[in-house]
């Protein structure tokens, strides 16, 4: 392997970008490239990028500009721009940073190798179509190399909801489903190679429709597979959580009890601006429907605050339905215009008006998130390890709960599934003992 080329990828944003990073090095690696971990040892730099955090396509940018020097030193050096800063941007990515070979959207990086081969002619390659052919059809097969316990597996891209502060349905386009048929094969190759928990992955994941029963027939499939031991799935729409779906939280043993539902704001106002198509109440009374299903699940969120037009009272309308959910764990954020979507266009709340709201809102999710942890302890609890802690002796892993668990286990190896009893919480992280 000493002629072999290497590539680096860096990667943004959510797990359906590390999904997509690792089947894009799964492609290269057909083409003879092996992955470093240093942009200096590169023959190839990827980034894989992610538009949904404020100013992306600048930071994709800075970051272009670190490997100018490299550039220059070795004109060889391909350097590649993916996934959703690269659909929206396009060839103004090439405009503004001509260093730049080949920009691909994230539904046709499995064109990559062809891509490169145009810009090993001399040339530059721009790939953002929205291609007819599932490109899952057309990734090489997965390396039979060893993996660790966990791993993601995309089912289900894109997004119809059009939610007026998102870019999704623009950058990765309509819904569309894997057939379940393919997403099984590819789990039981996952757990061949030391898979034990899978996470299925979507924008809209439980408007997954590649199998009859839906998302809850496809985890009722996937829980056949012996040593499959978990699954979870993220992220959801509350508007697609359909009964089966509610069910299955209670009847089936390796769907995990941590659910991120999405609400992103508790004032129906703001809601409605925002094209949610859910109230406040319908949202609660969904929470309630699935803890009568599992009376144990932790939930999970996402929040925006300073959305255009949103006042004081909107923003305390939130507050009260964060206390009246108790989050385990959340994601919150301050809203940034993304160009091109309806809220971009309107009445921006002040940013001082924003700080202040987030501040607040961080500390009642922090509160939460402090107090069903404090919870824990004394508990028992599953828990998959997944790798050698900081101190000698240690193992880490996460709890049925996801929250990362620590604990003195010689002997226990990376994939064991333990019971375990919490019996200290940190600021991040349980402290356990087995069983």
């Amino acid at each position: 392997m000493s002629d072999a080329k290497k590539l680096f990828i860096k990667t943004y944003g959510c797990q359906m970008n590390v999904y997509d990073s690792e089947r894009m090095a799964e492609a290269m690696g057909g083409q003879g490239y092996v992955a470093t971990d240093s942009p200096a040892d590169a023959d190839m730099i990827l980034l894989n990028t992610c538009h949904i955090r404020e100013k992306a396509a600048e930071k994709v940018y800075s970051e272009l500009g670190r490997y100018k020097g490299l550039k220059d030193a070795r004109p060889d050096l391909k350097i590649g721009v993916a996934g959703c800063v690269a659909q929206a941007e396009g060839q103004e990515i090439m405009r503004r940073q001509p260093l730049v070979d080949l920009v691909v959207g994230p539904q046709s990086y499995h064109r990559l190798p062809d891509l490169l081969a145009r810009t090993n002619a001399g040339g530059k390659a721009l790939d953002t179509d929205f291609p007819e052919e599932d490109k899952f059809d057309h990734l090489s097969a997965r390396p039979k190399a060893k993996r660790g316990p966990t791993a993601f597996l995309t089912v289900q891209e894109g997004c119809d909801k059009f939610c007026a502060f998102c870019v999704v349905p623009y950058t990765r386009g309509a819904e569309v489903s894997r057939p379940a048929e393919r997403v099984l094969a590819e789990a039981r190759d996952l757990v061949e190679r030391g898979v034990r928990e899978i996470t299925l992955l979507g924008q809209n994941v439980n408007a997954y429709h590649g199998h009859d029963g839906g998302l809850a027939g496809l985890i009722f499939a996937l829980a056949e597979i012996d040593e499959l031991k978990r699954i979870r799935f993220t992220t959801s729409h509350p508007n697609d959580m359909d009964d089966a779906l509610i069910d299955a939280h209670g009847s089936c043993d390796k769907l995990m009890p941590y659910l991120h539902l999405p609400v992103q704001s508790g004032s129906d106002r703001i809601l409605k601006r925002m094209n949610r198509a859910h109230s406040a109440e319908k949202y609660l009374k969904l929470i309630e429907r699935l803890r009568a299903a599992r009376p144990d699940l932790h939930m999970s969120g996402d929040f925006i605050v300073g959305f255009p037009e949103e006042t004081e009272a909107d923003f305390q309308d939130t507050l009260a339905l964060i206390e009246a959910v108790g989050y385990g764990s959340a994601y919150s954020f301050k809203y940034s215009e993304r160009p091109g979507t309806p809220a971009a266009e309107r009445a921006q709340v002040p940013e001082a008006e924003k700080d202040d709201r987030l501040q607040r809102l961080q500390a009642l999710l922090l509160r939460q998130q402090r107090d069903l942890q404090d919870a824990m302890v004394g508990r028992e609890v599953g828990v998959l390890f997944e790798k050698a802690g900081r101190m000698p002796g240690q193992m880490s892993g996460k709890s049925d709960y996801l929250h990362a668990v620590h604990v003195a286990a010689e002997g226990v190896i990376p994939g064991d599934l333990r019971r375990v009893r919490i019996v200290e919480s940190g600021p991040n992280s349980l402290r356990g003992e087995l069983v």
